[in-house]
């Protein structure tokens, strides 16, 4: 309890949410209805309420720019990346409990990213939008996020590439394929193209992910030559 009214800034009504949080489902317990105590339904939940904020925010900021630059910017503030680096920083990595004896590169990359969003739903059911709303703006956007840098820096590889070859009069294709599939997760493989050629190969845990994984190779190997 003095963990996460430390993270949250405000104290639990319902601890039972925030125990679920802490719950991945390589450790969760099983229900009698044969469903997993864990965090991924207010992950959810939460993924959904955490972009409505962050619209929010981005629609009053920025007044004069149009729906291209805020769907932008905004996916560039909840990718699983910054959420997981923004875990890390509020303390929430120290609470979260998962299987490490079978701990997956690929699968457990996005762990904390996930317990993160499912704190936002929590913290949503437990006290309401308003108080939630002051949470993720008061601790979460305004401490951790320089957005001046947001906008300067695309991380969105895959458009970087596309950019690229329309420059060079090139044509680029994706292929995606499910490489593996079991209890916890499945990793995607995607393979680009260009000009028919492949040029990078890339995993990941959705076919986004795979893709953005094999378009950065790409632009490593195009930036060489």
């Amino acid at each position: 309890m003095s963990s996460i009214t430390q993270i949250v800034g405000i104290k639990p009504l319902n601890l039972y949410l925030y125990r679920l949080v802490t719950q991945h489902t390589s450790v969760a317990k099983e229900t009698k209805h044969g469903t997993k105590e864990s965090y991924e339904r207010l992950e959810y939940l939460g993924d959904a309420v955490l972009g409505t904020i962050v619209a929010e925010f981005l629609f009053k900021k920025y007044p004069f720019k149009n729906e291209g630059f805020l769907t932008e910017i905004r996916s560039r503030m909840v990718n699983r990346e910054t959420l997981n680096q923004i875990a890390v920083k509020i303390g929430l990595n120290n609470l979260v409990e998962y299987n490490q004896g079978n701990k997956h590169g690929l699968a457990f990359k996005s762990i904390y990213g996930d317990a993160l969003e499912a704190l936002v739903g929590a913290v949503y059911l437990d006290h309401g939008y308003r108080r939630c709303h002051k949470f993720v703006i008061k601790k979460l956007l305004i401490p951790h996020y320089d957005l001046e840098k947001v906008i300067l820096t695309n991380p969105n590889h895959k458009s970087q590439l596309i950019e690229w070859a329309h420059q060079h009069k090139k044509e680029v294709r994706f292929e995606v394929e499910e490489v593996k599939n079991n209890k916890h997760f499945k990793e995607f493989a995607a393979q680009v193209f260009i000009d028919d050629a492949p040029i990078g190969r890339g995993t990941g845990l959705s076919k986004k992910k795979a893709e953005q994984n094999a378009a950065e190779k790409s632009m490593e190997k195009v930036n060489k030559k």
